[in-house]
C-alpha cells in the first residue's frame, strides 16, 4: 500500500462518523449520570437529563458524535465513575 493510500485511510478512520452509546445500569444514581454526562460531553443539564432517561427507558443511546479522538475522550470521562459505554463508528 502507498503512504498517500495509507494517510487516506487513517484520515478516514479518526473522521468518520463515531459516537458513544451509554448503557443503563442499576448502579449509578440519576444525578451522578446526568453529572457526567455534562462532564463528558460539555452540554447542558436539561440535554443530560434527556439523554440520562433516554438511556433509563431504552437501556442505552447514542450520547455524543463526533471524530474518533473526541469520543473516546468523552468515553474515558464516562468511565470515569465505572459507566458502560462503548465506542462505534
Amino acid at each position: 500500500m502507498h503512504q498517500f493510500e495509507q494517510e487516506i485511510q487513517l484520515e478516514t478512520l479518526t473522521s468518520s462518523p463515531w459516537y458513544v452509546v451509554l448503557f443503563n445500569d442499576e448502579v449509578h444514581s440519576f444525578d451522578d449520570v446526568v453529572f457526567q454526562l455534562m462532564k463528558a460531553t460539555g452540554c447542558a443539564a436539561t440535554d443530560a437529563d434527556n439523554l440520562a432517561w433516554t438511556v433509563h427507558s431504552s437501556g442505552k443511546a447514542r450520547v455524543f458524535d463526533g471524530d474518533l479522538e473526541s469520543c473516546l475522550r468523552v468515553s474515558g470521562v464516562l468511565r470515569e465513575i465505572t459507566l458502560v459505554t462503548e465506542v462505534q463508528g
